[in-house]
């Protein structure tokens, strides 16, 4: 598999709801300390949008960043007025899970007699993993013992929130309160078990094979998260694609299983709600959103064009 510098933060952004909960209250404490912080300066985003019309049905498609810092700014313009004319909002899942996903994730996940992660992967990756979960509050008796996506997807979420990203401020989060405080109705495209099966199902070889790479990328998490964002609010998704994808552009069976076919329900999705009228606002991964598997691909293959939202 070649060596990618976006390999699990791409995973980890387009995922990253389920992970936080998975984190121990201790870990927790150590991520968010009560200590006093100046106001951030906020930072004025204008991501990408994209509309599908059909007869009385107008769908939007919204690419979403799923760990953001919360003084960056993005729900206004073009963006908050799609939203607000939509009756139905669709997120990539609804069931976030909570105590009940983290107790699937202990029974089924954790082996506390399983071989130490650490001593499947080479000497020196071993050590680097065995550092990276003292750095980042991971406590090695768990997370030493659980599958290998399940490590390599948790540590980076641990690094990234250390900077301010968290899922809390993600725009996910921040969409399906404002659809439940409106009183809009919420449809998930994926259940959250889903979600975790897309990963549970790798084979074990390619599982160590993204952890092993994980613990090598950590180190450059800070700026390839900053350069993620950036394309996002700068509304470049090709950009953001490119670094998103790229982990899965170096695997084929990762590609489908993660982008490929999924991209390819969703449009499928689209073009049945396409024949009922209504106006649906679709917030799912931006890095769905671009690229030539892209939602928007899988669509024009089905005959449907889409429209960039011109920016105010």
């Amino acid at each position: 598999m070649r060596r990618c510098k976006s390999l699990i933060l791409g995973l980890a952004l387009a995922f990253a709801p389920m992970f936080p909960a998975f984190a121990a209250p201790a870990v927790e404490a150590i991520l968010h300390p009560p200590v006093e912080q100046a106001a951030p300066a906020f930072v004025q985003a204008h991501p990408a949008l994209w509309r599908v019309e059909r007869a009385d049905t107008t769908i939007y498609l919204f690419g979403t960043i799923h760990l953001l810092r919360q003084e960056i700014l993005w729900f206004d313009g073009p963006v908050r007025r799609a939203f607000d004319a939509a009756q139905d909002v669709v997120l990539e899942v609804v069931d976030e899970g909570g105590a009940q996903m983290q107790n699937f994730l202990m029974a089924r996940d954790v082996a506390p007699n399983s071989t130490p992660l650490s001593s499947q992967l080479p000497k020196e990756q071993g050590e680097k993993l065995l550092a990276a979960m003292a750095d980042n509050g991971a406590p090695a008796i768990l997370f030493d013992h659980v599958k290998p996506w399940v490590a390599a997807m948790t540590l980076p979420v641990l690094v990234v929130e250390k900077l301010g990203y968290s899922a809390a401020s993600g725009v996910d989060r921040a969409i399906k309160a404002e659809a439940i405080a409106a009183g809009k109705t919420l449809i998930g495209l994926e259940t959250m078990a889903e979600q975790l099966g897309f990963f549970d199902s790798l084979p074990h070889d390619l599982q160590l094979a993204l952890l092993g790479q994980t613990v090598e990328e950590l180190p450059a998490l800070p700026q390839t998260i900053a350069r993620m964002i950036a394309a996002w609010g700068s509304g470049e998704p090709d950009h953001l694609a490119m670094l998103m994808n790229e982990s899965v552009d170096s695997n084929s069976d990762l590609r489908k299983l993660l982008l490929t076919d999924r991209n390819a329900r969703w449009a499928d999705w689209i073009a049945t709600r396409l024949e009922q009228p209504g106006t649906v606002f679709i917030a799912v991964g931006a890095g769905h959103l671009a690229g030539d598997d892209s939602v928007q691909h899988m669509l024009r293959q089905r005959g449907i064009e889409t429209s960039r939202v011109p920016q105010d």
